[in-house]
């Protein structure tokens, strides 16, 4: 008994005193995440400087996967892969998947890296990749140096998981929509800046022969100009990562070692307490084991869905688009292709910045959700029918579709991105966007060599079958928003705790 009193009475003195350290724990002055939540404590409005270097590095590194499709169809062609015009988009497929299959090996890693390390060293990093593997990619003689490259940077190129849960701790919480948003809208200027780049710097001795000769280094390699450029603006965002301020709580020094001793002599007093914060420990975790969190996978699988369906769409769109008249394509140049992304992103752009917040906080985010979902479907089975219009007619119609089709998908991009990182603890963010972009990138890597395929098949099959070859190749392009939209419905979906 005389043993057991001593015992509540050491533990009762050591209260206060581990309540001061659990304090000074938790707002410790060398810790970079603590000192950002003081700033964000103190700070009420938006971090537009902080904003501004995410939305940055997140551009540099989108732009290598959006300049890619108006000249894919024409490096293809000039590797001489391809034995028939057919086949382009079989073996263009397979280029744009590289990307995504290395993602998919690599994004899990990243996720534990940046949770471990931090989330600037794992930017840094991914940037670098770009500026090395994009450059030796337009670079790139035969089609498996073109496949190798795009593979590794995928592989080394870890930013996706691990920025955007850096953009929802690097402001307040009431402005994680508008941080979220940005990482989006960095996609969305990509759109623009990305295929602008691509389709009117690619092959540039051919489009500008008074400012390129065939001798040059830009003659020799016809697509190296876009990559290249794209490289010294990754090379510009490294140096913008010196300002970004590291949002990890890090707390590995003795202090806190001590503080931690002390708290399991504290919890080694009595035996109650010994098992309660045993059966604690269990519940928490029971709570990480994020593959059992079905909030946050339910969010995932529906990412999954629909990145499956935007990778799918922008590589049968490119290919379409420049693909001859005979096959039922627009015909268009790799110019016009740029074009039409590049009003569409810029459009997009607008609408997430502008629109989209207003949106989110007044509709919520799984009706916009549903409603972009349903829109998509009924759109999409409009493209076939444009093969048959010409001129300012076509180019208007194209136009106005692509934009209205990319706002969708961005309005359904947010809304899962913002359900993916309010379904987990901060501490945990890292590892579940890891896991997020790896199943993502499996889909996004079966998608173009899917794409390329169906694409292939449906050029050889125009004639002779109940409906077009392009018409099926649209209907089943929609198929995989019918599957999405259904599960944004109960039982599957389930809404976060914090967005209730």
């Amino acid at each position: 008994m005389a043993a057991g009193e001593r015992n509540e009475s050491s533990a009762a003195a050591a209260a206060p005193l581990l309540a001061a350290a659990r304090e000074r724990k938790l707002c410790k002055e060398g810790c970079p995440g603590c000192r950002l939540d003081e700033i964000n404590k103190s700070k009420t409005g938006i971090p537009y400087l902080n904003f501004f270097y995410v939305w940055v590095v997140c551009l540099c590194a989108a732009l290598p996967i959006q300049s890619l499709f108006p000249y894919l169809y024409f490096m293809i062609r000039d590797l001489e892969v391809a034995k028939q015009e057919q086949d382009i988009g079989f073996y263009a497929g397979f280029v744009g998947a590289a990307y995504f299959l290395g993602r998919t090996i690599s994004a899990v890693p990243w996720g534990i890296f940046a949770d471990k390390y931090g989330r600037k060293p794992c930017i840094v990093i991914s940037i670098l990749s770009v500026i090395v593997f994009n450059t030796l990619f337009g670079l790139s003689t035969t089609y498996w140096m073109a496949i190798v490259t795009r593979g590794l940077l995928g592989l080394l190129c870890g930013i996706l998981g691990p920025i955007k849960a850096y953009a929802s701790e690097v402001c307040r919480k009431e402005h994680q929509a508008l941080g979220i948003s940005l990482v989006t809208s960095s996609r969305a200027i990509a759109l623009v800046i990305g295929p602008a780049i691509g389709g009117f710097l690619a092959q540039p001795a051919k489009k500008y022969p008074n400012l390129f000769s065939e001798e040059s280094i830009f003659g020799r390699f016809p697509y190296f100009l876009p990559c290249f450029v794209i490289s010294v603006l990754a090379a510009g965002a490294c140096l913008a990562c010196i300002w970004l301020p590291e949002t990890l709580h890090m707390y590995h020094d003795d202090k806190v070692e001590a503080i931690e001793e002390m708290e399991a002599q504290v919890a080694d007093s009595t035996s109650e307490d010994r098992k309660a914060k045993q059966s604690g420990s269990c519940r928490m975790a029971s709570t990480k084991n994020l593959l059992k969190n079905w909030q946050l996978m339910s969010a995932i699988t529906l990412y999954c869905v629909f990145s499956l369906h935007d990778t799918a769409y922008l590589e049968i769109f490119s290919l379409w688009a420049v693909s001859s008249r005979k096959y039922r394509g627009l015909s268009f140049t790799s110019q016009e292709v740029g074009t039409v992304l590049a009003i569409s992103g810029f459009g997009v752009l607008v609408y997430q910045l502008l629109i989209y917040p207003f949106l989110a906080k007044y509709a919520g985010l799984v009706k916009p959700f549903r409603s972009a979902a349903v829109l998509s479907i009924l759109l999409l089975a409009t493209y076939p029918f444009m093969a048959n219009l010409y001129g300012v007619e076509l180019k208007v119609l194209i136009n106005i579709a692509s934009l209205l089709k990319n706002m969708f998908a961005a309005t359904i991009t947010i809304a899962c991105n913002i359900l993916q990182n309010t379904a987990v603890a901060q501490e945990q963010r890292g590892v579940a966007n890891g896991i997020s972009v790896t199943l993502m990138s499996i889909f996004k890597a079966v998608a173009p060599a899917a794409a390329g395929i169906m694409f292939s098949w449906a050029q050889k099959n125009i004639t002779g079958l109940f409906i077009p070859g392009d018409q099926i190749l649209f209907w089943m392009l929609n198929m995989v928003s019918v599957i999405g939209l259904s599960l944004t419905f109960k039982p599957f979906f389930s809404m976060p705790s914090a967005l209730k």
